[in-house]
Parts: C-alpha cells; sequence; structure tokens
C-alpha cells in the first residue's frame, strides 16, 4: 500500500474498522464506541480514546493496535489521546457492533439491564448465573431452553 502524506479522517476512521478489541476480537474498536473522535492536521494525526471502564486492561493493547495498524497505512505522527469524561457507555455500541457480540456468543446490552434473549437459540427463557462473567464488564448467563451458559454485556 502506498504511504499517504496526510490522510483524510474519514480514511482513518476505516483503517480503525480493522482494529480488534482485544477481549472481543469479532467488534472493531470503532464499532464498540471506544474511539471517540479523529484529528487530522498537519502536525500528525490525534486519535482520541475512551476505556470502557476505569482501570481498563485492554487499554494499552488497544492504543498499540491502533499505532500498528496506522503505521502500516504510512501514518508516521500519530498521538493517543485518552479521555476519561464523559465515561464510556454502552449507548456508544453500534448497531454493527451489537449484532456482531450476539452472533459471537455474548448477548448485547439492554436497558432493562438483562439479555432480551439466548444468542445461541434465541429463547427469552433466561437466568442470571452470577453478576460476574469472564470479564468485569460481562455477566454470565444461562439459557434454559438450550442450556448453553453465555456471556451478557453489562449496561454501563
Amino acid at each position: 500500500m502506498a504511504v499517504l502524506d496526510q490522510p483524510t479522517e474519514a480514511q482513518v476512521w476505516d483503517w480503525l474498522e480493522a482494529v480488534p478489541d482485544p477481549e472481543i476480537p469479532v467488534i472493531s474498536v470503532v464499532d464498540l464506541g471506544v474511539i471517540r473522535g479523529v484529528s487530522v492536521t498537519e502536525a500528525g494525526v490525534t486519535v482520541t480514546i475512551t476505556p470502557t471502564y476505569s482501570g481498563c486492561p485492554a487499554m494499552a493493547i488497544i492504543a498499540l493496535d491502533i499505532e500498528t495498524e496506522l503505521a502500516k497505512r504510512g501514518v508516521a505522527n500519530l498521538t493517543i489521546e485518552t479521555r476519561i469524561a464523559p465515561a464510556w457507555t454502552t449507548d456508544w455500541l453500534s448497531d454493527k457492533g451489537r449484532a456482531r457480540l450476539e452472533s459471537y456468543g455474548i448477548a448485547p446490552p439492554q436497558p432493562a439491564g438483562g439479555p432480551e434473549r439466548c444468542p445461541h437459540c434465541q429463547s427469552k427463557d433466561v437466568e442470571r448465573v452470577s453478576q460476574f462473567g469472564s470479564t468485569p464488564c460481562k455477566a454470565q448467563w444461562r439459557c434454559r431452553s438450550c442450556l448453553e451458559p453465555f456471556d451478557y454485556f453489562k449496561c454501563i
């Protein structure tokens, strides 16, 4: 791929779509809502990120993955800014991201505070097993119909 002197903001957003969340690789950091802004100036590219929760251990990997992806595209002058306010919310998940979570077997967040249905068989007969799942942002649920356990991405 040719190295660009100055990419557009739209190009950078497109390139960031290729950066997966390290904990849920089927969803990009863009669809997760972690990318809060992109700025392109003569001085370089600035990408603003917001952690999904305070102390999220994946943020260092996300920043490194962003740097690696944009370097592949010829971005030499990159600044990654972490912004914690406003706090990340599951409202920032894209519709595409929500659909990918479900197809991966993770129930997307719902305003009611629990999954709408089992991501495996679509049954609405589900029960919470534990408020704590495989990561702090998920809870463990089980489907009473297909008996499969699944993570539920908590509303934040």
